[in-house]
């Protein structure tokens, strides 16, 4: 019985210890605050993207404001992986989401910092956003 039960957990050890060594990078991504609207943030990722880093755009849609590209990794053994970005707004906010999930988080940030860079150079300094109206709540109270 013994036998049997070594190899299982040095087996069991094995495979935690490579999914939290892994598991770092597999679902990491970085984001940052837009300071323009929804539809300047998506068509600038675009163009930075396509022109700026020459990157194959796989898939793409504006009304959901997402892009998927291919790039090669960096190193000796190049090799053409995926990477999405997403834009999104929250009530008065825009997000974005860079995800490059074959390289290291700092390959994630010098993408997203290269993005609002562009952005700042091609659309200036940002509006100031208007704050939205506070939400009207219906008070059922008690009558």
């Amino acid at each position: 019985m013994r036998s049997l039960y070594l190899p299982l957990v040095a087996a069991g050890l094995t495979l935690g210890a490579s999914l939290l060594l892994g598991a770092g990078e597999a679902g990491a991504r970085v984001e940052a605050d837009s300071e323009y609207s929804k539809a300047q943030t998506y068509n600038g990722a675009l163009r930075y993207l396509r022109v700026d880093r020459g990157y194959e755009i796989v898939e793409r849609d504006a009304d959901a404001a997402y892009i998927l590209f291919r790039y090669d990794t960096p190193g000796r053994q190049k090799r053409t992986t995926s990477g999405s970005i997403e834009v999104v707004e929250v009530e008065d906010r825009v997000r974005v989401f860079v995800q490059l999930p074959e390289l290291p988080t700092y390959q994630e940030s010098e993408l997203r910092d290269g993005l609002l860079k562009k952005l700042r150079t091609e659309y200036g300094q940002a509006p100031r956003r208007k704050k939205p109206p506070p939400r009207k709540v219906d008070d059922a109270g008690a009558d």
